[in-house]
């Protein structure tokens, strides 16, 4: 499952990131997004979502969030 298909409000543990992409793993990597790291959606948008991820809010686009498997 990736963050797209995660529920609002709850907490996930990050499993993978699954993209090809140095320059996009070396950005979620500076965000505190990497395995084994807890991540809480907080709201779905239309084209993406808000996520909680260590100390910070984010907001990312579907693209982004389908890489992200919890």
């Amino acid at each position: 499952m990736n963050l797209t298909q995660a529920e609002a409000g709850k907490e996930y543990i990050i499993r993978e990131i699954a993209t090809d992409d140095e320059e996009l793993d070396e950005f979620l990597f500076s965000l505190g997004c990497y395995s084994g790291e807890p991540v809480t959606v907080i709201s779905h948008l239309k084209g993406g979502c808000v996520v909680s991820i260590k100390d910070g809010r984010y907001n990312i686009d579907n693209q982004l969030a389908s890489a992200i498997i919890i």
